[in-house]
């Protein structure tokens, strides 16, 4: 699994470049690989979050 995670934060922002390239030129190129930063970045938290809350308290 972190595998994915980390393998996301590169893959999701260039396929939203090239995807958003493809269709919109770069300046929507730029702004899907945000988004897609964005999504993997997301990825990574909600886990860690999701961990954090079911720790047991002291």
């Amino acid at each position: 699994m972190m595998v994915i995670g980390c393998l996301s934060l590169i893959i999701l922002p260039l396929l939203g470049f090239v995807i958003g390239g493809y269709y919109g030129g770069v300046a929507i190129g730029i702004w899907a690989a945000l988004a897609g930063l964005g999504l993997a970045i997301l990825a990574c938290v909600v886990p860690i979050v999701a961990l954090i809350k079911a720790r047991p308290s002291r």
